[in-house]
């Protein structure tokens, strides 16, 4: 882009912008949430965090244009995972690191949907059902893999509650290699456009899920409004899930090239429920959002903020795992996996974007030179020094 361009750069965009952001929702009607509301901890983190995210309590840096010499502070992120404030780098440095890993292969996406009649349940005990839902669609991919093709296959897996509209919605969204290392390591089996039978992947989904939820209930793990355990309760809970051929699974056909799965799955791993892109208004104590295309949803302030805190994780819980081939502990089978298939698609990159400080890799994502003086139009942002946290007064 041309230095003379009169488009803000990324220092002043926000400054310049009168369009309502996340953070002006949680900061204008979180307060009066929090105080009138029963909150995890991890959820009355997050609404403290994004008070003070990017303003001077957190202290920051000064840049100053070396031609006009306009000063601009930059103050640091809260670095909440939740925040929808700090993840666009972080997803990219993530997505570069993850090709060091990746098969060159094609890889299938494949969605495993948590049944509605277990999301009660999943709000009560995040933790333990989320972690049912991850082992569940891991057994079935591997088990199908290791029956039909007589190979171990590599998977991501991320993890989604959310809907369009913010509603609680579980899912897991599956990256699969379109192929496996056969067990003896010894060669790499190409399975093309095909993955598994959908209707076998839904049954041996189903029965792992409902075998682990039996081991939950042996372990004690209470049902929504139940203060002590009832054997014939869950049994009875157990007969309100539907059958298999009702559970949902979505296979896809695999991606043109193995470069497009990172760039497919960025979009899912550091995305929190709603981005400042959706946001429409902010007026009248009501929250106006886009949801899909052209069409909007508009929620009371409090009603928005609650159905966002519903996708708060619990602390320390991490909603991308790695297995098979593409499990930390595989670092062999995936060096043997990578030596079988060779070169496959994979692209050579002049430039590793993990070395990049981050208004080079702004300027390599957006096309534009992030540190350019929207201003003077001449000049370019330099660091001026350090911006101490500035507390607020007693």
């Amino acid at each position: 882009m041309s230095p003379c361009s009169s488009r803000p750069s990324y220092l002043t965009r926000a400054a310049l912008s009168e369009a309502p952001t996340l953070l002006d929702v949680f900061r204008e009607h979180g307060p009066t949430y929090a105080a009138g509301h029963t909150l995890r901890p991890e959820q009355r983190r997050f609404l403290r965090d994004v008070q003070v995210c990017r303003t001077a309590a957190l202290g920051g840096h000064l840049y100053v244009c070396n031609h006009c010499g306009r000063e601009i502070p930059v103050y640091n992120p809260c670095k909440n995972r939740h925040c929808p404030a700090c993840q666009a780098l972080d997803q990219h440095r993530w997505i570069t690191k993850r090709k060091e890993r990746l098969l060159p292969v094609g890889h299938h996406h494949v969605v495993f949907t948590l049944p509605s009649e277990l999301r009660p349940l999943a709000r009560l005990h995040q933790r333990e059902i989320y972690n049912l839902l991850f082992k569940a669609a891991g057994d079935a991919l591997k088990r199908l893999a290791k029956d039909h093709w007589s190979a171990r296959i590599g998977v991501t897996c991320v993890l989604h509650t959310w809907t369009r509209e913010l509603a609680f919605h579980p899912h897991i969204h599956a990256l699969v290699t379109a192929g496996g290392l056969s067990l003896d390591d010894q060669q790499w089996t190409d399975r093309g456009n095909y993955l598994f039978p959908v209707n076998r992947l839904k049954r041996l989904f189903a029965n792992s899920l409902r075998e682990r939820l039996r081991a939950l209930r042996d372990h004690g793990l209470l049902l929504p409004g139940q203060d002590a355990a009832d054997p014939q309760r869950w049994t009875a809970f157990l007969r309100t899930l539907p059958p298999w051929r009702r559970w949902v699974v979505h296979i896809e056909p695999p991606f043109g090239r193995s470069t497009h799965v990172l760039e497919y799955l960025g979009r899912y791993t550091h995305r929190v429920a709603i981005s400042d892109a959706r946001l429409v208004r902010l007026e009248g104590g009501a929250v106006t959002f886009r949801t899909r295309e052209e069409d909007e949803t508009t929620l009371d302030a409090h009603e928005f903020i609650r159905r966002f805190l519903l996708h708060i994780l619990p602390k320390g819980f991490h909603k991308i795992r790695h297995l098979g081939l593409y499990a930390s502990a595989a670092g062999r089978r995936l060096a043997l996996a990578t030596k079988a298939i060779g070169e496959g698609d994979r692209d050579h990159e002049d430039r590793d974007l993990q070395d990049l400080n981050w208004p080079e890799l702004l300027e390599s994502l957006t096309g534009e030179d992030p540190l350019r003086c929207p201003y003077c139009r001449r000049g370019r942002f330099q660091y001026g020094g350090e911006l101490p946290p500035r507390r607020a007064p007693p």
